[in-house]
């Protein structure tokens, strides 16, 4: 029969994808009306603001009369609205139509107007985060980290444009592993290994566009074995990221080490197709004059950043967990 055929499935297989595109550009067009409506109210809203509250309360009310059907016209909404208008221009609005309202709410509780908020915005759409991401970002401060910090890195100088722009704009400082607790001597494995367990909230700090490779990666160089803490792939960058990880200062030392990992790399795994390896070196800290100097004359593409884990719980919390024993106890 027809339905067997290969013919067919292929057609049936483009109807299927014609029409989940079609669901997705009308999911988009209907938000942007949406997102778009609600600055046009909020400048309708702003026209009369010295009516004050009782009139924002009396439009919630007749609004949600004339419209019973359609939700989100509460007072509390409504003054979201207003400061949207208020706040955001019509150019940014533009960029806003395509992120869900709730994305523009959080924005305006979390961030002032300005380059932050804007960046916010382009940052959403580019790598599609949720809400709980967004949200996530600005506590973690990523616009600081990301676009602020005087990050260390040799990208400029070893990497040709646009290549080395697009690396120093991935390069974050500090990195924050704030689902790895840390503990009075903790080993640079035992972080891995969090790191490992944790991938996800890993790849998520790291950015966008990273693919897991392996921890303690090995590598067979002229007939020696070398192990690599952890290895990526930046599908963006279309290049292999080497981290090393230094549970200590930055020392200069230790940009030999990640400067042969590079070069390795480039030799045994990377292709013709693919982007110069990058190096990332996270330490606890580091004195940026120092690791400026360090990388000075070093030719593979290596950027220097501190680290952060998630707080220690007080030791006078630490008293009321539960032992070991009293968990096998309950078992």
């Amino acid at each position: 029969m027809l339905v067997n055929t290969n013919d067919y499935k292929d057609a049936l297989e483009r109807i299927v994808d014609i029409v989940e595109r079609a669901r997705v550009r009308a999911t988009q067009s209907a938000n942007a009306e949406l997102v778009r409506m609600y600055w046009n109210i909020g400048a309708e809203l702003n026209a009369h603001a010295e009516w004050g509250n009782k009139y924002i309360d009396s439009l919630s009310r007749d609004i949600r009369t004339a419209f019973p059907q359609i939700k989100g016209f509460s007072a509390r909404s409504l003054k979201y609205m207003a400061k949207f208008n208020r706040e955001v221009g019509i150019e940014l609005c533009s960029n806003c139509c395509t992120i869900p309202w709730g994305h523009v709410m959080l924005l305006l509780d979390k961030t002032e107007p300005g380059e932050r908020r804007k960046w916010y915005v382009e940052q959403t759409i580019e790598n599609g985060w949720s809400r709980a991401v967004l949200d996530h970002q600005i506590d973690l401060k990523l616009y600081e980290r990301q676009v602020l910090s005087g990050k260390v890195s040799n990208f400029t100088r070893t990497l040709p444009a646009p290549d080395s722009e697009l690396a120093q704009q991935a390069l974050k400082d500090p990195y924050i592993f704030n689902f790895i607790t840390a503990k009075q001597g903790q080993q640079e494995h035992d972080i891995e290994e969090q790191m490992v367990t944790n991938v996800t909230n890993l790849l998520l700090e790291l950015g966008t566009g990273f693919a897991f490779m392996g921890q303690q990666y090995h590598l067979m160089v002229g007939g020696e074995d070398f192990y690599i803490d952890l290895l990526f792939y930046n599908t963006k960058l279309r290049c292999y990221v080497v981290i090393e990880l230094k549970n200590d200062k930055f020392k200069p030392e230790f940009t030999g080490q990640l400067s042969f990992y590079v070069a390795a790399v480039d030799g045994e795994l990377a292709g013709e197709h693919d982007n110069p390896t990058i190096g990332l070196l996270l330490c606890k800290e580091k004195n940026d004059t120092v690791a400026e100097y360090s990388l000075k004359d070093v030719n593979a593409p290596i950027g220097v950043s501190e680290y952060r884990l998630g707080d220690v719980l007080p030791e006078e919390y630490i008293k009321y967990l539960p032992t070991p024993e009293d968990l096998q106890a309950r078992i």
